[in-house]
C-alpha cells in the first residue's frame, strides 16, 4: 500500500512529532507533503528515510497550491491519502478527490471546545471543515473527547474512528544518571525542587498559570521546554513576580521521538531532571506530554487531559487533576515539595497509549478503507510492505 501523508506544517508540535513516530511503525510505504514550514520535524522524518516534499503554500487562501497538490497526488500513484491538521485536511480532501483518490483519512489532532489548533473556532471554520469532510472516507479522533466534539459538529458517527495517540515508553524510562547529568548541566542542585512543563508557548497552553504558581512557591524552580509567541510575555511576568532567576525557558528541544545523542539535553533527560510535571492547559485534545511524563515516572498535575481523564482513576495513580487556578496549583506544588522526590512505576495508562498499538489500529483502518475504495487504476487493495527495520529509540548510539 502506498500512502501520502499531508500535514499543514512540520515545525515542533505534538501532531508533527506524532506523525514522525507513526511513520516509523506503519508497515506501509509512505511519503509526506508539508504545505508550509518544513521545520525540524521535516528534517527528522527525512533522516528516518521517509521522503518529505514542501508544497510552498503561502497561506490559507493560497489556492495556487491546490493544483500543485493534485499533480503531486496523481504523479505518486497513491492508494490512500492521510491528512493531518485543519488546513491540510481541507486542501488534502479536495485535492484527493480531484486526483481521483477516494480513500481519504483525516486525523483531528487539536480540536478544543471553542478553539481549533489554538485559534478561535468560528461558524465559517466549522462549515468549511464539514463541507470538505464529506469528501473523505473516515476521520480519526485522538481521544473520546475529540470524537464527541466531531459528532456534535455533525460528522456522522460511522465516519468517526477513535485511535488515540501513542508513545514509545522505552524512550522516556527514568535513568538516575540522566537526571544527574541534566541537573548538573542546568546548574541545579541534587535537592532542588524542580517543576516542569513542555509545549508551545501560546496562550491556550496557559503557562502563565504555571509561572504564577511557581513564583508563589519560593523553593520551586521551573523548567519550561518549548518556544512560541508567548515567550517574551512569560519572561516579563516572571520578572514582575520577582521569580525570573528561578524560571528557565529552555526553548525547543529534540528527543520526544528520537534522541540526538545528548540525552541530558533532550526531553527524556529534562523529564528525568524534574520532580513534578504540570500541564496547565484547559484546551487539550489528548495530552501527549502528560503521557510522556508518566512514562518517566513523574507525578503529574493537570487541568485537562483527555488521555487521562477518560480512563479509570487507577490507570494513572500518579496523575492529579487540579482547578484552573494559580493559587490551587501552587498549593498542590507545596504538597509535592513537602513529600519529597518520588518516582512512580510506569502506570497502565502508558501501555494503553503504546505507539505500536496506535500504528496497528491505523493499519487496520487503512486496509478497511482501501478495500472499500479500490485504487483509481482498478487494481484493488495493494499488499502491505514489510515493516522497515528501525533501531530501538532508547539506543544511546542513535
Amino acid at each position: 500500500m502506498r500512502v501520502l501523508h499531508i500535514i499543514t506544517g512540520l515545525g515542533a508540535g505534538g501532531a508533527e512529532q506524532q506523525l514522525r513516530l507513526l511513520l516509523r511503525h506503519l508497515p506501509v510505504r509512505c511519503d509526506v507533503v508539508t504545505l508550509t514550514n518544513p521545520g525540524a520535524v521535516a528534517h527528522g522524518i527525512r533522516s528516518d528515510g521517509t521522503p518529505v516534499t514542501h508544497l510552498g503554500m503561502g497561506g490559507n487562501r493560497d489556492l495556487s497550491a491546490l493544483p500543485r497538490l493534485v499533480h503531486l497526488i496523481k504523479a505518486g500513484g497513491y492508494d490512500l491519502i492521510h491528512t493531518h491538521l485543519y488546513r491540510a485536511c481541507v486542501f488534502g480532501r479536495v485535492a484527493a478527490r480531484l486526483a481521483g483518490v477516494r480513500a481519504v483519512i483525516a486525523t483531528e489532532h487539536s480540536l478544543g471546545g471553542n478553539r481549533i489548533e489554538g485559534r478561535p473556532l468560528t461558524s465559517r471554520t466549522r462549515a468549511l471543515y464539514l463541507a470538505t469532510e464529506r469528501l473523505g472516507t473516515a476521520t480519526v479522533a485522538v481521544s473520546a473527547t475529540v470524537a464527541d466534539r466531531l459528532r456534535d459538529w455533525g460528522v456522522p458517527s460511522g465516519r468517526v474512528h477513535l485511535i488515540p495517540n501513542g508513545i514509545d515508553a522505552r524512550h522516556f524510562r527514568f535513568e538516575p544518571g540522566a537526571r544527574a547529568a541534566a541537573r548538573n548541566r542546568l546548574d541545579l542542585g541534587e535537592h532542588d525542587f524542580v517543576v516542569g512543563g513542555v509545549g508551545r508557548l501560546v496562550p491556550d497552553k496557559r503557562f502563565d498559570l504555571l509561572v504564577r504558581a511557581v513564583a508563589a512557591v519560593p523553593q520551586a524552580r521551573l523548567l519550561l521546554v518549548g518556544d512560541g509567541p508567548e515567550r517574551a510575555a512569560l519572561c516579563a511576568l516572571a520578572d514582575r513576580l520577582g521569580a525570573r532567576r528561578r524560571i528557565r525557558l529552555l526553548g525547543e528541544r529534540d528527543g520526544a521521538v528520537g534522541t540526538t545523542g545528548d540525552r541530558a539535553a533532550d526531553i527524556p533527560g529534562l523529564l528525568a531532571a524534574m520532580d513534578v510535571f504540570v500541564s496547565p492547559s484547559s484546551q487539550e485534545s489528548f495530552g501527549l506530554a502528560v503521557v510522556e511524563a508518566l512514562a518517566a515516572g513523574l507525578p503529574v498535575l493537570h487541568i485537562a487531559c483527555p488521555a487521562i481523564d477518560e480512563l479509570p482513576r487507577d490507570a494513572a495513580p500518579g496523575a492529579r487533576r487540579v482547578p484552573p487556578d494559580a493559587t490551587a496549583l501552587a498549593e498542590a506544588l507545596r504538597e509535592l515539595a513537602a513529600a519529597g522526590p518520588v518516582r512512580h512505576p510506569v502506570p497502565p495508562a502508558v501501555e494503553r497509549y503504546s505507539i505500536a498499538r496506535t500504528a496497528d489500529r491505523l493499519r487496520a483502518l487503512y486496509e478497511r478503507t482501501s478495500a472499500h475504495w479500490p485504487d483509481r487504476c482498478g487494481h484493488g487493495p495493494v499488499p502491505t510492505a514489510p515493516r522497515r527495520p528501525f533501531p530501538a529509540l532508547s539506543d544511546p548510539r542513535k
